[in-house]
């Protein structure tokens, strides 16, 4: 009878632990871009935080919610994925507007314009939209066409996860320009470290695709190399290397 009930108890704590670490992985990876976008809304300036790293999180969880497709993984990772596209549309928005109020004396552009030059940094919001929309109907008929083939579906995850691995590099690289991480919500990094170490995990113990937990590791170390430029330049501070806007402003959510 003891037996029946301890059986019984580690079923219910298990159910438990498993609910709130699905509940961490679908919301988990939002919650780091909350103090980042409070600071913008605060200070009305978004050059501190590259929105490049909307642009790599916004490719990577489309691309995984497509190779779900092809080969099953646990449904809070599609969730996450939808979740985290919703967030950096968000992010996008506010970091537009914010710009189109800073530099009123600038040449609008425009995704239609198909200047290359100034990819990724268009004067609205919409033309993001666009531009994401645009890729999402080609990749799904790339996918559908290419679904039956295992090595483009394996492929296809690796990209996908890969990708979001490279997360932090435009942070590193804004910060790196910049020579300062001036800007940049520090408690953002903290939890990017915090949650990425935390997938990592999740990904092991649920024994999802290997392409999932390798290119966590990676993206782990990328978010401790942006925590040192943290420390480096707040002991070694030196003087802003002058660049045009649309470099600086280029975490990655």
């Amino acid at each position: 009878m003891d037996e029946v009930v301890m059986d019984q108890i580690m079923y219910v704590v298990h159910q438990v632990v498993s609910w709130i670490a699905s509940v961490a992985i679908i919301f988990g990876g939002v919650v780091p871009y909350i103090p980042q976008y409070r600071d913008i809304r605060r200070t009305q300036n978004a050059e501190g935080f590259s929105t490049y790293v909307c642009l790599v999180l916004l490719v990577a969880n489309i691309l995984r919610i497509l190779f779900r497709f092809g080969r099953y993984f646990e449904t809070p990772l599609l969730w996450q994925s939808i979740i985290m596209i919703i967030t950096m549309l968000i992010m996008l928005n506010l970091c537009t507007s914010v710009r189109m109020v800073t530099e009123l004396n600038t040449k609008r552009r425009s995704f239609t314009d198909f200047d290359w030059s100034h990819f990724w940094f268009w004067s609205h919001f919409v033309d993001y939209l666009q531009c994401v929309l645009a890729f999402t109907v080609l990749a799904t008929y790339v996918t559908y066409l290419l679904l039956d083939s295992v090595l483009f579906v394996e492929s296809l995850g690796f990209l996908a996860v890969f990708t979001e691995a490279m997360l932090g590099t435009p942070q590193l690289y804004c910060n790196y320009q910049n020579k300062s991480t001036e800007g940049m919500s520090i408690k953002m990094v903290l939890m990017w470290t915090s949650g990425d170490t935390f997938k990592t995990g999740y990904f092991l113990l649920t024994q999802a695709p290997m392409q999932f937990w390798i290119c966590g590791l990676l993206q782990v170390c990328v978010d401790f190399t942006i925590l040192f430029q943290v420390y480096y330049y707040s002991l070694y501070p030196q003087k802003p290397i002058s660049h045009t806007t649309h470099t600086t402003s280029a975490k990655a959510l």
